[in-house]
């Protein structure tokens, strides 16, 4: 039994799960892992997190030269898998009436926790086995609308922060694409000027969706994270999963995260459907601006994605990861239809061949 085996079954055995049945879950693209437990009629699920496993996340003063030397996960704010960054937001979600996991034991300083099995009905299954996708979305939307409702604390409970997607983090997010694209895709090159053209181009992006950061950000808002909770009510009904990343961010990042789903086609039509929705539930917003950045910030998101799944693949060994990159070329695509992006649409046309975009 190795180290982390005993102290697995240590945790399970204080927290009153010792001798349950588990079952390990398939694992993704992160170093955390789940297993899920059954004792005595009761169920839920084992997280484990190895505090080591990742580099350090992001102090909330970090400079940016502070957070370049921490590494990735201080330069994109993401939560380097800590359990208390998941506890932290999953209270947090839940005083909002929203369905998060509920915590039943948890041992961050040794990465593990007990939280609530929500369940089977993750909404990438149902569509696939015939459920209407359409309810399903828009129940998405309801439950973004619930977190747009409020602007969220800097700090969340537990002093887990919130802190703000800001210009460093979404410009660490699309420049993974000029990094790894050309490991990736063989003949694609960019020069000093395609780069300096590439900077140029997204500064002024970046600088909308750093002063539109204004609402709490799951980060991770698609159908593999969602679970169908019909016996709830209203934004109930949408479990939440992976939402340990959380940011406060521009609304426009989780309905592109959303509707620009790398694992499973979101049609034209269903997205405007879901847009639609979404703004006739806030009167209060500039629909026409808020389009604009969905389409901008959409597109950051999208090479964002793309860059990961090259390094996946090319680093990582991970080749099922090029299956998804199609479908991220046609959602840019979709993107860069828009006339106030004509910039950034030349800068694909001039350095990254159609060939190269599958």
């Amino acid at each position: 039994m190795t180290d982390r085996s005993a102290a697995i079954e240590a945790f399970l055995a204080a927290s009153g799960w010792g001798g349950a049945v588990r079952t390990p879950l398939p694992g993704d693209a992160s170093t955390r892992s789940y297993e899920r437990l059954a004792l005595a009629g009761r169920k839920a699920m084992l997280m484990n997190q190895p505090p080591s496993a990742e580099t350090a996340p992001c102090p909330p003063e970090a400079s940016p030269a502070e957070r370049a030397a921490l590494g990735y996960n201080a330069l994109a704010r993401l939560a380097a898998g800590r359990v208390e960054a998941f506890v932290a937001t999953a209270r947090y979600l839940k005083s909002l009436g929203l369905s998060a996991p509920a915590i039943l034991a948890a041992d961050p300083k040794a990465g593990f926790a007990v939280i609530e099995d929500l369940g089977d009905g993750l909404f990438a299954r149902l569509i696939e086995a015939g459920t209407h996708e359409r309810p399903l979305y828009e129940a998405a939307i309801d439950a973004l609308l619930r977190l747009h409702e409020t602007r969220p604390p800097e700090v969340l409970p537990g002093g887990w922060p919130l802190l703000v997607y800001d210009d460093l983090a979404l410009k660490t997010g699309h420049d993974v694409f000029v990094e790894w694209l050309p490991r990736y895709r063989e003949g694609v090159v960019f020069g000093k000027d395609a780069l300096a053209a590439w900077e140029a181009t997204w500064r002024p992006i970046r600088a909308r969706g750093e002063k539109g950061a204004s609402v709490f950000c799951h980060r991770d808002y698609h159908a593999e994270n969602l679970i169908w909770l019909p016996a709830r009510e209203g934004a109930a009904r949408v479990g939440l999963l992976d939402f340990q990343d959380a940011v406060r961010a521009h609304p426009a990042w989780d309905l592109s995260m959303l509707l620009h789903d790398a694992r499973r086609t979101v049609s034209p039509e269903l997205e405007a459907a879901c847009l639609a929705r979404y703004l006739a539930a806030r009167p209060d917003a500039d629909a026409e601006a808020l389009r604009a950045d969905y389409h901008a910030l959409g597109a950051l998101n999208i090479v964002r994605i793309l860059g990961i799944f090259a390094r996946l693949v090319t680093r990582d060994g991970k080749p099922r990861y090029a299956a998804f990159m199609p479908r991220m070329w046609t959602y840019l695509a979709r993107c860069l239809a828009d006339p106030a992006l004509k910039e950034l649409d030349a800068w694909f046309a001039a350095h990254v061949p159609h060939e190269a975009r599958r």
